[in-house]
């Protein structure tokens, strides 16, 4: 082949594959551009009370079309690139199906992975920004896709699971977050008092400006829980905005353990009495 003719092919098939490759290029900016917008006004308008909860998974879904777009339009540009280049796309699909089915019996795993993912996200279990429970690892949902789900825990550890795998998830914070705790306090106490420092406390922890936007309902005695080996535990419950409920719990504790302080409430502790020989002394 001579230098003219490279040359012509240039001008004719080489220009049309560089507009592809330049249209598909500015096609996915157009879409990573205006389709998470779009698909956030969507989302909000259908949850319109929520919109915390409707950001989470305006952004979980923008991602997912963006993604989607982007494998199009690849897939689109390739086969327009062959065909210009000469080869039968008709060939190269029969070919590709053909490969598809050898794959697809060995990909199984991989199927599950994509239709777990379709259905976690039509059904709503999660979205970016969650806490979650699944496969017997909590942790922040960081990423999701339609074959993986990414977790970040405590521990600053990513776990990566395959949607196939989850077979039961549990969202901690969707909608909203429950403060729910025990405190124990000295056989000894009278509880109608020391229900009462409870609920005060509750009430003005939820109408501090600091932490007043992050309660729902204010942490209130449920009632007597337990009559444990060394004093009675009391159940708390309140509701706070998601993922703030461990704050919440976490400023409690430490009002509470103030307030008992100053009220000389006991915090019980496991002891044990020891008497040497005679009779116990006389209580009281």
């Amino acid at each position: 082949m001579g230098w003219q003719a490279i040359i012509d092919w240039l001008a004719s098939h080489g220009v049309r594959i560089a507009l592809i490759a330049l249209g598909s290029w500015a096609l996915y900016r157009l879409v990573k551009r205006f389709l998470p917008p779009i698909v956030r006004r969507v989302v909000a308008r259908g949850m319109p009370k929520e919109p915390e909860e409707a950001e989470k998974r305006a952004i979980t879904l923008a991602k997912i079309f963006v993604t989607t777009w982007l494998v199009l339009i690849i897939v689109v540009a390739a086969f327009t690139i062959l065909s210009e280049l000469g080869i039968n796309i008709t060939t190269a699909l029969a070919g590709l199906g053909i490969a598809g089915v050898a794959i697809g019996f060995g990909a199984q795993s991989l199927v599950r992975d994509f239709i777990g993912g379709v259905i976690i996200l039509l059904e709503n279990h999660y979205r970016i920004g969650d806490v979650v429970r699944i496969a017997d690892i909590s942790g922040l949902v960081e990423d999701i896709d339609l074959r993986k789900t990414v977790l970040r825990d405590l521990d600053g550890i990513v776990h990566i699971i395959p949607n196939g795998e989850i077979r039961v998830s549990s969202n901690l914070s969707k909608t909203f977050s429950r403060v729910n705790m025990n405190i124990s306090v000295g056989y000894g106490e009278d509880l109608d008092h020391v229900i009462e420092i409870i609920n005060r406390v509750g009430r003005e922890l939820a109408e501090d400006p600091q932490w007043k936007d992050l309660i729902l309902k204010p942490p209130q005695v449920l009632g007597v829980d337990a009559f444990e080996e060394s004093g009675i535990s009391i159940k708390i419950l309140g509701d706070t905005k998601p993922i703030h409920q461990w704050n919440v719990m976490r400023e409690l504790r430490l009002r509470l353990k103030r307030a008992f302080d100053k009220e000389g409430i006991e915090i019980p502790w496991p002891h044990v009495k020891v008497y040497f020989g005679g009779p116990p002394p006389p209580q009281g």
